[in-house]
């Protein structure tokens, strides 16, 4: 008896039937638009099946007397507007228009259509479609409505100091909080469609002055040559456009916060922002901005710098203290200082497993708390995250599974991948930590020593849009260090910087002014 009989017989088709049938978004009609309209109508119940949020409001204009009919999708437009600035004119008024095609339509954007094709897209993307009788075109009003959230306080990018806003999904808005910080006619904004199944609109913002043609040049080849159904958010156009998807490391920076993206244009990078995305992306960039923070150009030089050297070395920390504590008890117990050495082994000699297998124990036990407490909701999530911490952690060294000195290892590793300001960057350093606590079970200092020499020629071999992506460094450019390892007072910064490429050096005079020196 065979198993499908007990369930019911499926029919699965092969890979050649498969590929008979053509996807409908190929079926995108960019035939005309005829005069007649119950033709467009009937064209437009046959493009929109099973679609009953569709509404086809048929009137007839009082000023012409002709028959017309307004197409949209319910829950994408604004009533208000529909009514206010569309129907009620075209209904009701009787004077002599000045508008387009003489229709007395006072909504802010029209827009003319030739096609069914334009007439799909932009009924998607939330506008409302006029049809006339006798006219061979249509008309895309701008009455866009669809929900949308008030813009709050970012949530993964918290700032002591900075603005309080963080970006939303709709595009519109999140372009004006970046105009409110660049009010420069020199801030230009290229937009793109991709997308099979929708076209999404990706913006992509910069200085026209200060930003260099070809990387701009670059990063529009490289969307326009994206063939898939949709960009949902800026992660999945990141992955799709970076140089190296084989990195652990991340290549573009992903932001939520409109001052932090204003900040990189001005330096003469670029800012893609994606439809129906909370956050922006930022291109290129370098191994030394993931360690910058918005707050950093908001207190003093002197607090900043020490912030900054504090970052480098919670990263140092992150990813080698476990990989040295398992090298340390593995392989070099003898450069412990010998009343440690006896306190360790005091401790190490109640635990059955290896430094390796109770390191790996403790860090997959940590990362498990660590998503526990992202996915729940908030007052859950703090409370499992330190609760368990606690309870766990009391509880395996009581049983004899691990002895004190991991659990502080592991908690001070924790602690120093938390200071890090970018949450990619966060990701790739949990994720190099278990290649280099392998290494150190293995060869000791020296695997340590070869994972990180493997690693630093990685990060000199990679690039960010064609641009080298441990700049300033290697590249050498002195004059860019002045803003990675320390941040020098700002009126020291004249020239932006070399990294990011721009055409224009200077941001700044080369004085300040002088107060009192006495």
């Amino acid at each position: 008896m065979q198993f499908s009989s007990w369930f019911g017989r499926k029919k699965y088709h092969s890979v050649e039937q498969h590929k008979k049938y053509k996807p409908s978004y190929n079926q995108q009609s960019n035939d005309p638009i005829s005069k007649d309209l119950q033709e467009n109508i009937n064209e437009i119940h046959n493009l929109f099946t099973q679609t009953p949020d569709l509404i086809v409001r048929q009137f007839t204009i009082k000023q012409t007397g002709h028959q017309a009919a307004l197409i949209y999708l319910n829950g994408l437009t604004d009533k208000n507007a529909i009514n206010n600035y569309v129907l009620r004119p075209l209904q009701f008024e009787t004077g002599s228009a000045e508008g387009i095609g003489g229709l007395a339509l006072t909504v802010g954007q029209i827009n003319l259509l030739h096609t069914w094709r334009q007439i799909e897209s932009v009924i998607f993307q939330g506008s409302s479609v006029l049809l006339v009788d006798g006219r061979d075109e249509a008309y895309a009003l701008g009455t866009q409505g669809w929900p949308q959230r008030a813009i709050e306080d970012p949530q993964l990018e918290t700032s002591l100091k900075g603005a309080h806003q963080g970006f939303v999904e709709t595009s519109s808005q999140n372009i004006a909080l970046i105009r409110r910080y660049i009010p420069n006619r020199e801030l230009k904004i290229k937009e793109l469609l991709v997308g099979r199944r929708g076209q999404s609109v990706l913006s992509i913002l910069y200085l026209a002055d200060v930003a260099h043609p070809e990387v701009l040049q670059e990063l529009v080849d490289r969307i326009q040559q994206l063939d898939v159904d949709i960009i949902m958010n800026t992660g999945e156009l990141a992955e799709y456009i970076e140089d190296n998807p084989y990195s652990p490391f991340p290549q573009f920076i992903l932001t939520e916060r409109p001052d932090a993206a204003a900040s990189q244009i001005l330096q003469g990078r670029f800012v893609v922002v994606v439809e129906c995305s909370p956050s922006v992306l930022i291109a290129p960039v370098t191994f030394a901005s993931f360690f910058q923070n918005i707050d950093d150009y908001s207190t003093r030089w002197s607090i900043a710098t020490f912030m900054r050297l504090l970052r480098y070395f919670a990263f140092f920390v992150a990813i080698f203290l476990p990989a040295f504590y398992i090298a340390v008890l593995s392989y070099h117990f003898e450069i412990i200082p010998i009343k440690l050495l006896l306190t360790i082994g005091e401790f190490r000699g109640r635990v059955p497993f290896p430094p390796f297998v109770e390191a790996v124990i403790m860090e997959i036990t940590l990362e498990m708390m660590r998503e526990a407490g992202v996915r729940l909701p908030a007052p859950v999530g703090q409370t499992v995250g330190i609760v368990g911490g606690i309870v766990i952690g009391q509880a395996i060294v009581q049983a004899g599974l691990i002895n004190n000195i991991m659990v502080i290892v592991v908690a001070f590793t924790a602690i120093a991948s938390f200071i890090l300001p970018n949450y990619d960057m966060v990701a790739a350093v949990r994720l190099i930590r278990f290649a280099m606590m392998l290494a150190a079970s293995m060869f000791g200092f020296v695997g340590i020593i070869v994972g990180m020499m493997t690693m630093v020629g990685h990060l000199v071999a990679l690039e960010s849009l064609g641009t080298p992506y441990s700049s300033p460094f290697a590249p050498v450019r002195f004059a860019d260090w002045k803003d990675t390892f320390v941040r020098l007072p700002l009126w020291k910064m004249v020239n932006r910087p070399l990294s990011a490429r721009p055409v224009q050096l200077e941001r700044k005079g080369p004085n300040r002014p002088k107060g009192d020196e006495s």
